[in-house]
């Protein structure tokens, strides 16, 4: 793939380190992309990281997840369909950071949380292992795209507790999936538009038509622990991408900002 001087669509990026970190290991990273062999077609990939470890290893983990994923997207771009694309990008970043872990002992068992976006042209595929997630905001409502893997997802999505247990869940934050964990992660493609969908048709949806007015956000944990879905669609659909992305930082670090905050906000004129 080619680089271009700047995404095809209006772009938004904030990151915050909270009112209680010391640092932020949180990353961002938007390019402007095209195939060498179709550069009328842009294409934009967003990716966002979220990182775990201690001694500042979850800021080199969070930056090697989006470097990597970023240079493997540019690298193969040209000969891989989307989706398996973003699926190898992040496998070969958690590859990366897994080994750098295991030569650096100051460095070892650090991770990350990622989500990526690639809308070619208008149409939207996603991918993402961890709690960071993706949400399409149309006509005022909230579309929570992807699927957390945490333990709380997986016990509501089994049904053994409530969406009114979970809020407050203290196994909220125990995750299953990361980059950087010894095997492979299993990366998630579905892109649900229903919590009552299965899950071929989430795959299903993948390619999805972004239509006029439609935001796309990627967003860490530090967000969406501490603002509603609801709350970030009123915002965003209400507000200039700019001041909405300000008021949403704001509001989280209102309600604490126990984490870092991060966001990609992507509009569609």
């Amino acid at each position: 793939m080619i680089r271009l001087p700047q995404p095809h669509l209006p772009v938004v990026t904030l990151s915050d380190r909270g009112r209680q970190r010391q640092n932020n290991e949180d990353r961002l990273r938007v390019s402007g992309l095209a195939r060498a062999h179709t550069p009328e077609q842009p294409l934009l990939l967003a990716v966002l990281a979220d990182g775990m470890g201690g001694h500042q290893a979850g800021e080199v983990a969070a930056e090697l997840a989006v470097t990597k994923v970023e240079e493997f997207v540019i690298e193969h771009g040209d000969t891989l369909p989307p989706i398996p694309l973003l699926v190898e990008a992040l496998r070969y970043a958690s590859q990366v950071i897994y080994t750098q872990g295991q030569r650096n002992s100051d460095q070892s068992g650090m991770g990350a949380t990622c989500t990526c976006a690639l809308i070619q042209e208008k149409h939207l595929y996603i991918a993402n292992v961890g709690d960071s997630r993706v949400y399409l905001i149309r006509n005022g409502h909230p579309y929570r795209l992807s699927v957390d893997h945490t333990w709380v997802q997986e016990a509501l999505d089994n049904g053994w507790i409530t969406r009114e247990e979970a809020i407050h869940h203290p196994q909220a934050h125990m995750i299953r999936q990361f980059l950087g964990s010894a095997n492979p992660p299993e990366v998630d493609v579905r892109l649900r538009l229903s919590a009552h969908e299965s899950d071929q048709q989430s795959h299903a949806n993948q390619g999805l038509l972004l239509e006029s007015g439609d935001v796309v956000l990627l967003c860490s944990d530090g967000l969406s622990d501490l603002v509603e879905d609801e709350e970030m669609a009123h915002l965003l659909t209400h507000w200039p991408p700019e001041s909405a992305t300000m008021l949403l930082v704001d509001l989280a670090n209102q309600r604490g900002g126990h984490d870092n905050i991060s966001l990609i906000v992507i509009s569609v004129p």
